[in-house]
């Protein structure tokens, strides 16, 4: 796994192509200003795209990450670079749910981190993937997950 740091910033500011999978994608952070106190930040990415690894067909996702930071935050730039080096990527929805929980997780070393994947039907099924780093912190403010709504999800 590549983590860049503020000293380092490849991407932002920068012209930038699309890394050509998640495994050379540079998930680039920043050190955290205010670490001192308990705070949320949260990414959606609405129009998430990978491939199925048996069809090839295409998959869509809604994700919401909530994270509490503790010393580093996720340069979004980069954040929103390593989501789009998945769409030419095959890989299930579960693999893939959990490959991106993970390598925030290990980039950011966050006090909490929360990613909420809500896949879209295949099949006519909705796959719906939630991953939780551990208890959230006490006396942080947890907004619900959310998600796309779907005629199909219960």
């Amino acid at each position: 796994m590549t983590t860049a740091s503020e000293e380092t910033l490849t991407q932002l500011g920068e012209k930038t192509a699309l890394p050509a999978s998640p495994e050379e994608a540079v998930l680039e952070s920043i050190p955290n200003a205010d670490s001192g106190s308990l705070y949320l930040v949260r990414f959606t990415c609405p129009e998430f795209t990978t491939l199925c690894p048996i069809t090839g067909q295409p998959d869509f996702a809604h994700f919401v990450l909530d994270y509490v930071p503790a010393k580093r935050l996720v340069e979004s730039k980069s954040l929103k670079l390593y989501l789009a080096s998945f769409r030419n990527a095959r890989c299930f929805h579960e693999a893939c749910t959990l490959a991106i929980a993970k390598k925030l997780e290990a980039a950011l070393q966050p006090a909490w981190l929360r990613l909420a994947g809500y896949w879209f039907p295949r099949g006519g099924i909705p796959i719906d993937i939630f991953y939780q780093s551990g208890p959230p912190p006490k006396d942080v403010w947890l907004p619900e997950p959310g998600g796309a709504p779907y005629r199909g999800r219960g």
